[in-house]
């Protein structure tokens, strides 16, 4: 028997509706679908397809702990071990990843643990940088210029050395915001690019916020927000809650 096929489908940010056709078709072809998800809790990248999921196909969660720092190879490697069992028995599996799976996406570490033994198609999403731009109706970039993407988990040396290597012209997103927010903070503020800055959370959803970065309040600020800067620019854009 051929080996089924695994389809890593990346759903958007959020958003059903920015889930495209092709994902949504092989999700419902599959014969089982995977997912991320914390140790307890449900998970974000199924909940985007959740009213999809009606053909009772068997669904595995990867649990991931919820702790700075990668993910314990372990996980990936006991994940593609069970995915491959499937594939093995013909079945074709369908990998959820909220955003693109090829940027910073889980399905990465998935990736690289099959690839080679089995055939792989990955279905493209709207990235969580894409939508953010959306959401704050900025433009990330134009004509020559460069686009920088910058976790804001680097050290607060490595993260203002990245940030003031951006030149006039160009733009960085910082992404991955959550508790490191405050040391970003601090970072634009030192570099004089904080009034410039935009921040967007949930972006596509409808918890959806734009708002001067400099107004935020940092323990307020959740996983899934980022930020966008324009060096030389200093347009702050008017605070907004939830739109759609």
């Amino acid at each position: 028997m051929a080996s089924g096929q695994l389809y890593g489908l990346g759903l958007g940010p959020g958003d059903p509706e920015l889930v495209t056709l092709k994902a949504l078709r092989l999700l419902r072809a599959a014969a089982v679908v995977v997912y991320p998800a914390p140790e307890s809790g449900d998970s974000f990248a199924r909940g985007i397809v959740a009213q999809w999921l009606d053909r009772g196909q068997p669904e595995i969660a990867i649990r991931f702990p919820m702790q700075p720092g990668p993910p314990p190879a372990a996980i990936y490697r006991a994940a593609a071990a069970e995915i491959a069992a499937v594939l093995d028995r013909g079945g074709d599996v369908a990998c959820l990843c909220q955003g693109d799976p090829l940027f910073y996406g889980s399905f990465a570490g998935i990736f690289a643990e099959l690839a080679e033994r089995y055939r792989v198609t990955i279905v493209p999403g709207v990235s969580s940088l894409t939508a953010c731009a959306a959401a704050a109706a900025l433009p990330l970039v134009q004509r020559d210029a460069i686009l920088s993407v910058i976790p804001a988990t680097l050290g607060e040396d490595a993260l203002a050395r990245r940030l003031a290597a951006v030149d006039p012209g160009d733009g960085a997103a910082v992404i991955k915001l959550g508790r490191h927010f405050a040391k970003l903070r601090r970072v634009l503020e030192r570099l004089g690019l904080l009034d410039g800055a935009i921040y967007v959370e949930h972006a596509s959803l409808p918890s959806e916020r734009v708002a001067p970065l400099a107004t935020v309040d940092p323990a307020s600020v959740p996983y899934f927000a980022m930020a966008l800067i324009h060096p030389g620019e200093s347009t702050i854009r008017p605070d907004r809650g939830a739109s759609g």
